[in-house]
């Protein structure tokens, strides 16, 4: 327990005052829950401030800050319903929308993985926290009730965005779109037909192959090894998840680093071309992005990531934008590697003195 989560809790522990605020009579009961209202939900704004800038993000928080919000703007709601300050239909779409998203977040967490609030999350939940304050302010002062509707269509329609948002950034995860964990007929993962099928161009040419990885972490070079036989042609790799080991292992400038920034594509061209230096290899292949959940201090988006690969003829990169959560972008970026090794190793012939069976 730190404190961004006790002031997550904080949330729910307020759920029943608020609701006794609402449903008792006496002087100034509206404003004094609208004022306790605003409070709390100012806490949301600033425990994930405090969880990122002192290093506190936990996978709790990332659970509990969602679910927080969702019961303590739903259970304000629903006793706006029961004193007939707000229909009800409103009510029930907000729930819906939350029902399916906690749906989906259960599914990811029985994979082992945790999706964190979005950005348009959070701009749901400001809505829907600055529609209540008004419809709870509406009674005291009735000039509020047209504000108040107009601010509740507003939250009506950003919730769901939100919703269609994360359905469509997680598809994945439900049914057949997961393709970061469909098992092929062979009985083995996608990616695996892919090291077979890389090690069927490598070994009659006589390649050799090394790797240079940022966000993916050694993810490309586990799938490699993966295959029996690999010894015969993976040399080796760096894990340059940091810009000094990228610039001391790799020879990445640290002008090209300071001026385009970790993530790019004159970056991860860069890593490729040094890791086929250091290893002398025939071909290279570098990976550099953001998997997630947040993009940290870059003003670059989540999921965004440069692949690079680099032969003695030729340094290739292109631009990936992946929608999945941390694991699936690094899992994606991880494949979309080998599947750029395979063409590379395709469109170029043996080496000197190797003949192709």
């Amino acid at each position: 327990m730190n404190v961004p989560n006790a002031l997550t809790i904080s949330r729910l522990a307020a759920i029943p005052v608020l609701m006794a605020l609402l449903l008792l009579r006496f002087p100034g009961h509206d404003q004094v829950a609208a004022a306790l209202f605003i409070m709390f939900s100012l806490t949301d704004t600033l425990d994930g401030q405090l969880a990122r800038r002192r290093g506190m993000v936990s996978d709790l928080g990332r659970f509990l800050d969602p679910l927080a919000d969702k019961l303590f703007v739903l259970a304000v709601l629903i006793v706006l319903v029961q004193e007939g300050l707000v229909a009800a239909w409103v009510v029930v779409v907000i729930f819906s929308r939350e029902l399916i998203i906690t749906i989906l977040r259960s599914v990811a967490a029985s994979q082992g993985r945790i999706i964190a609030a979005a950005p348009l999350g959070k701009t749901k939940t400001v809505t829907q926290m600055s529609a209540v304050t008004l419809l709870i302010l509406q009674r005291p002062y009735p000039e509020l009730t047209l504000i108040a509707g107009l601010a509740v269509a507003i939250a009506v329609a950003f919730t769901l965005w939100s919703g269609i948002d994360y359905l469509w950034r997680f598809r994945y995860l439900l049914g057949p779109f997961d393709t970061s964990r469909t098992r092929v007929a062979s009985g083995g993962a996608p990616e695996a037909s892919l090291a077979a099928e890389l090690a069927g161009v490598l070994v009659p040419k006589g390649f050799t192959v090394a790797v240079a990885e940022s966000s993916t972490g050694g993810m490309v070079g586990s799938m490699i090894v993966d295959q029996p036989g690999s010894s015969a042609y993976f040399v080796g790799g760096v894990i340059a998840y940091s810009n000094q080991v990228k610039h001391e292992h790799l020879g990445v400038s640290e002008e090209l680093l300071r001026t385009v920034g970790a993530v790019s594509r004159e970056v991860a061209e860069a890593m490729a071309a040094g890791a086929r230096t250091r290893f002398g290899t025939n071909l290279a292949v570098a990976v550099t992005g953001i998997a997630g959940p947040g993009a940290d201090a870059s003003s670059k988006p989540v999921g965004l990531t440069y692949i690079a690969v680099s032969s003695a003829a030729n340094t290739a990169s292109r631009e990936f934008k992946f929608n999945g959560d941390r694991v699936s972008n690094r899992r994606q970026a991880a494949t979309e590697a080998l599947r750029m090794l395979i063409a590379e190793a395709r469109s170029i012939g043996s080496p000197s003195g190797v003949t192709s069976a």
